[in-house]
């Protein structure tokens, strides 16, 4: 489906793939009623309407399929954020170990490192245009400025070793949320659901030719479950784009405030 669709916000979605559902489902209408006379509707008669059941079984455990992955990401998503915002908390925390510049240095690394997440990787996730080419300068400085530090006493010892242990778990899970960024529903299998939609409207079509306000009806009621269903799956395609997507709120949370100069205090 076009990106355009993905972004769209959820009720207009909505409209826009049920409006379709709709307009394919009258036009599979209109088609069969002008085909169903003579000998034709004889063969249309013929069907039998036990086929129905089976179609409909196989397109619920389509829709089943793709609802289970697009949840799993969304979950996995929501899971990495939370598990980097974690990471970054601690690190803003394990910091106060040492206290005066390296402190508010690594805290306005931290800041910036946040900002440039929500402000830009977020949008480019959204569009799939964030790769794991390239480090994170901030929080790259960040992780090297941890490493360079001469600690004095056990407690700044340990802080260092939980500070680069952070660091590096802040980092995993940003590498998650960018593969999880990149995932999505392909092309085969909006098709594969899309052709058994048709095909089981098309029979619900043939097998009632006979009583146009039955068929109508029928029809209608299995388009606004087909409508529903695809509306579902698409709302929930990319875990980073559209209107219920993950969103950097906990990031943001965790963020330290900055001093006049851009660094923390």
């Amino acid at each position: 489906m076009a990106d355009w669709l993905f972004n769209l916000p959820v009720l207009g979605m909505g409209i826009v793939i049920l409006g379709a559902i709709y307009l394919f489902t009258a036009a599979i209408y209109l088609l069969v009623t002008k085909l169903a006379v003579g000998e034709r509707l004889k063969a249309f008669k013929a069907i039998t309407p036990g086929i129905l059941p089976p179609l409909s079984v196989v397109f619920a455990l389509l829709v089943a399929f793709l609802a289970s992955q697009v949840w799993n990401d969304a979950d996995r998503a929501s899971a990495s954020v939370n598990r980097e915002a974690s990471a970054l908390r601690a690190v803003v925390l394990l910091a106060s170990q040492f206290p005066g510049e390296t402190e508010t240095h690594l805290r306005g690394l931290i800041h910036d490192y946040i900002q440039d997440a929500a402000n830009q990787e977020w949008p480019d996730m959204a569009r799939h245009h964030v790769t794991l080419t390239i480090a994170p300068p901030k929080l790259a400085e960040a992780l090297r400025l941890a490493l360079s530090l001469t600690p004095k006493g056990e407690g700044q010892v340990i802080g260092q070793r939980e500070m680069v242990a952070a660091f590096q778990n802040a980092l995993d899970a940003r590498r998650q949320r960018i593969v999880l960024s990149e995932s999505s529903i392909n092309w085969v299998k909006w098709t594969v659901l899309l052709i058994q939609a048709g095909l089981t409207l098309l029979t619900i079509a043939m097998v009632h030719c006979d009583n146009r306000l039955a068929n109508r009806i029928v029809l209608g009621i299995f388009a606004t479950g087909v409508g529903v269903a695809v509306w579902l799956i698409a709302a929930n395609t990319r875990p980073f784009a559209g209107q219920i997507s993950v969103r950097p709120t906990l990031l943001l949370q965790v963020m330290p405030e900055a001093g006049p100069d851009g660094a923390g205090p």
